[in-house]
């Protein structure tokens, strides 16, 4: 941690201390958790940041989208909009980040048939959609006590499991470790793909999951680079390239660290996570990247920026400029993919015959 976070910790104590009475306040039953017949299965982490909960969403909606109605429900982080609402469906029509925010627009453009919905009150928002859908997921749920899921599965980054875990604003926790025990899976996301028995058994005695709760290790893995336009390219990454790398993600590290087994030439352009990127932004990297000398060279952005730099007064410019988007997907390590799929499938099928579509 940089050390003038340190001098935050007094109002990291204030914070934790509200939390945790919060916390108290639903789980003696004060404040209300609703709970649903519908299956209802919440993605979360416990810190601000990315823990690859979109890349998570993704592979529960390619496991239940081809047998069950699916919807995804997200608050829509970064919208201009208000209340309830779910991308457009009709033919040529578009859901932009500033309309649903960038991860369920991006939801929407990987998953054209499934329903994509936003809702600052989950309650809310699955209330809307319960009678027309079997399965419904909640992107970044884990704090938001007014619903009770009935699946709950809980995201930790790798790179971030051995740092002090301090609340905000000294740390990134937005609630304690403690808060860890309401998750049915756990999840220690962006690991190597060669980590160690052992180094998965310090993870494990680290998070001492209880009698209950089961713990998975994923890897990030990197798709083929495709051309904003969501088309095939030939393009490929090699030690002669220069990648000119745009990014506005909460920790860019994995990403980075990937084009570097590739090429050292990397000039990144990185804004905040959900940067909203103006003309000038633009500008600023097409300018660089036409001047430079490089024999061979490249643009590359994430899925989620790629869904900002699509938006109406960008595209025109983001379009003129060979920007490459590379994918990534949650893979499971050694055999946790199977049993992963076992433990959410059984608990959908157990819960749908309590569910009847109206």
């Amino acid at each position: 941690m940089k050390h003038p976070r340190w001098l935050l910790f007094p109002f990291s104590l204030a914070y934790g201390l509200v939390v945790v009475i919060r916390n108290w306040l639903y789980d003696a039953g004060i404040f209300k958790s609703r709970q649903f017949s519908i299956p209802v299965i919440s993605v979360g982490n416990l810190e601000v940041g990315g823990a690859g909960k979109s890349p998570m969403t993704e592979y529960l909606v390619r496991l239940f989208k081809d047998d069950h109605r699916v919807a995804t429900l997200s608050r829509g982080y970064g919208r201009t909009t208000k209340g309830f609402l779910t991308a457009p469906i009709a033919i040529g029509a578009t859901a932009t980040a500033t309309e649903i925010g960038d991860e369920p627009a991006q939801f929407k453009h990987k998953f054209p048939d499934v329903t994509v919905a936003v809702c600052e009150s989950r309650v809310r928002g699955i209330d809307e959609l319960k009678h027309t859908h079997e399965v419904i997921i909640l992107d970044d749920a884990y704090q938001h006590r007014a619903v009770k899921p009935g699946f709950s599965v809980l995201l930790f980054d790798y790179g971030k499991i051995k740092e002090p875990h301090l609340l905000l604003p000294a740390g990134d926790l937005r609630e304690p470790m403690s808060g860890r025990w309401r998750a049915d899976v756990l999840i220690v996301s962006k690991c190597p793909n060669d980590i160690s028995i052992e180094e998965q058994g310090k993870i494990a005695a680290l998070l001492e999951p209880l009698p209950y709760q089961y713990l998975f290790f994923t890897t990030i893995a990197y798709q083929p680079l495709e051309n904003i336009r969501r088309g095939n390219t030939n393009a490929v990454i090699d030690q002669d390239t220069t990648v000119f790398l745009l990014t506005g993600i909460a920790n860019p590290t994995p990403l980075v660290n990937y084009i570097k087994n590739y090429t050292q030439n990397i000039i990144h352009h990185r804004y905040p996570d959900h940067h909203r990127f103006s003309l000038k932004n633009i500008s600023k990297l097409a300018e660089e990247f036409n001047s430079s000398a490089a024999h061979k060279k490249l643009i590359i952005t994430t899925e989620k920026d790629a869904e900002r730099l699509l938006e109406h007064d960008l595209e025109q410019h983001a379009k003129a400029l060979p920007i490459l988007i590379l994918p990534i997907a949650t893979e499971f390590l050694d055999v946790g993919g199977a049993q992963f799929d076992h433990l959410v499938k059984e608990y959908v099928r157990e819960h749908s015959a309590n569910h009847v579509i109206h």
